[in-house]
């Protein structure tokens, strides 16, 4: 352990409360992300994940070129490497019967210019065992329900539903990173909100046999929606997509399941769709989730931090999600680190989430708004329609939304 950070207990032990100098709730890409660098680090940390790995879950699965050096650092790189899809070096659109293609941007003087997908069931599997291994301590499947300030630390209730146990953890300093979609009672979670027609819904399905080129990722537009396509290794497709609580009603019409009434739309609207997966087969059934809660966030009070979705969420039009997550976790610990002997210093945390706030704003403020823009131009067809004929003269127009959509970054 390194000199100066708190070596207080982490057993699990009914008779004392497990203290940590930070506690990351969520053990999806930016929580593990944090846990595993904090605890190399030497920082006594503690994770509680509500779920059991590995598990589905609703993502484009694309990690831009930006991300790859990260990988490298967290140890990782290697796994990823042999179990990704193809290197992503076209982007796409599909819209109508329009099949477009450009070059991927690239990042400058980067020996790994190309972003790749991986499933989410094993590259969050792969990121919170090596948390494990770094020394963090994983409550899974353990879900927080309750957040509370106690004096100069923080007290976290956890239950374990399926064994009917609880705990209470403490630690110095939260990191939140549950994302954002579902609502609840800890200070960092939005309440819920009553329905509305705008609300978006996420779907996702992964396909063998799909005819989508590979090394291809193209936008999908449609009527009330967006979406994309990738190849996630396994000779497998990952199909991913956004659509408008009023259009998904509509679409379901006959009563049909969600997910296939989204699919049938979706092959209406683009014949490069209906094209990749004619023969195609559908792996395990569509999962949904949402509605999404694009944004930008602030913590609730000092010594809690945000990251991943839980700091701020893309539009997912622009497939950042997990690049954004992973690179957000990465800048908090460089804010946290250097003042590892300090987490409960009021001073030091305010003086680190100042820092990570502007780290975090100036590296991803743009590519949030960005796919704010683009996802209410994607969803309007009039807009859509009228835009579609400058981007079959210019196809580089797609280059240069994908570059300020962030995939030409390096943040780490």
């Amino acid at each position: 352990m390194v000199p100066g950070c708190s070596a207080m207990s982490s057993r699990r032990d009914g008779n004392k409360m497990p203290h940590y100098d930070a506690l990351v709730i969520g053990g999806g890409p930016a929580g593990a992300t944090a846990a595993l660098l904090l605890a190399r680090a030497g920082c006594s940390v503690g994770v509680i994940e509500q779920a059991v790995f590995p598990r589905r879950k609703v993502c484009g699965e694309f990690l831009s070129a930006g991300s790859l050096p990260l990988l490298r650092e967290l140890g990782v790189a290697d796994a990823f490497d042999a179990e990704a899809g193809p290197e992503v070096r076209e982007i796409g659109l599909f819209a109508g019967r329009a099949m477009l293609k450009a070059p991927m941007p690239q990042p400058a003087k980067h020996e790994r210019p190309w972003g790749r997908a991986l499933s989410r069931e094993r590259l969050d599997t792969l990121l919170l065992d090596h948390a494990q291994q770094a020394g963090a301590e994983v409550w899974q499947p353990w879900k927080a329900v309750g957040l509370q300030r106690e004096q100069d630390s923080f007290s976290c209730s956890a239950r374990n539903a399926a064994a009917g146990e609880t705990a209470t953890l403490a630690a110095s300093i939260i990191i939140a990173a549950h994302g954002s979609w579902e609502p609840g009672k800890l200070l960092t979670q939005a309440l819920h909100r009553p329905a509305h027609d705008a609300d978006l819904f996420g779907f996702k399905a992964h396909f063998s046999n799909a005819a989508l080129a590979p090394g291809l990722m193209p936008l999908l537009v449609f009527a009330g929606g967006y979406g994309g396509m990738v190849h996630t290794g396994s000779d497998r497709v990952n199909l991913s997509c956004c659509i408008r609580r009023d259009r998904l009603a509509r679409v379901r019409q006959q009563g049909d399941k969600a997910g296939d009434a989204v699919l049938r739309h979706i092959q209406r609207c683009c014949l490069g769709v209906e094209l990749a997966l004619k023969n195609a087969t559908l792996e395990h059934h569509w999962l949904s989730a949402g509605p999404i809660n694009p944004g930008i966030r602030e913590a609730p009070l000092p010594g809690i931090f945000l990251a991943g979705n839980t700091a701020g969420e893309a539009h997912p039009i622009i497939a950042e999600g997990i690049s954004i997550a992973m690179q957000s976790a990465w800048l908090l610990s460089q804010a946290l680190i250097p003042g590892r002997q300090r987490l409960a210093d009021e001073d030091f945390l305010r003086e680190a989430a100042s820092s990570y706030r502007s780290a975090w704003r100036r590296h991803f403020s743009t590519r949030i708004r960005a796919s704010a823009l683009f996802a209410q131009l994607a969803m309007r067809p009039l807009t859509a329609a009228l835009l579609l004929p400058a981007f079959r003269l210019a196809p580089a127009l797609l280059t240069s939304g994908a570059r300020l959509a962030g995939k030409a970054v390096m943040v780490v």
